[in-house]
């Protein structure tokens, strides 16, 4: 059964309304959080491409992607959850893990669950909320994985338009 339904959470997937790029984090996190989000990309064999600036490079540990000088251009990595669905991981700090996806990618019942399996398998790799805010509302999450639950849950009423 699915965590969410398209017709109760479409409103959040509205690129008009809500933005093109959703703001996807977990906070509190250390170099063990995202080294751990690496290894389950491994685990879970997701299609992914690790790059610096324009170099593509092999995936790196965590620990050596986080103590690059601060005038280094962030790394990424692009991981395909599905063919169609990619999320992209930017390396900016320890503290906090986050990734953009594009809504356009995320439209449907399908790709929505594709996407809510995502952020479950990282919420209950590192025990921690994986959230999703309106693209530049930071700290006003709409769904996220619920730890205590065990699932994706909406967090915020529908969006008027």
């Amino acid at each position: 059964m699915a965590d969410l339904l398209w017709d109760d959470v479409s409103c959040f997937f509205d690129p008009d309304s809500v933005g093109l790029l959703p703001d996807v984090r977990v906070a509190n996190t250390s170099v063990e959080d995202w080294q751990a989000v690496l290894d389950l990309v491994a685990e879970k064999g997701w299609k992914c491409q690790y790059s610096e600036g324009e170099a593509v490079l092999p995936v790196p540990r965590a620990e050596s992607v986080l103590s690059r000088p601060a005038d280094a251009e962030c790394p990424e990595l692009r991981v395909w959850l599905s063919a169609d669905v990619l999320a992209i991981f930017r390396f900016h700090a320890a503290d906090e893990i986050d990734f953009d996806v594009d809504l356009r990618e995320l439209q449907g019942q399908e790709r929505l669950d594709v996407f809510c399996g995502f952020l479950r398998e990282i919420g209950r790799r590192l025990g921690k909320p994986v959230l999703m805010d309106p693209e530049g509302d930071y700290g006003h999450p709409a769904l996220g994985f619920d730890v205590e639950a065990d699932q994706i849950v909406r967090l915020a009423g529908p969006q008027v338009r």
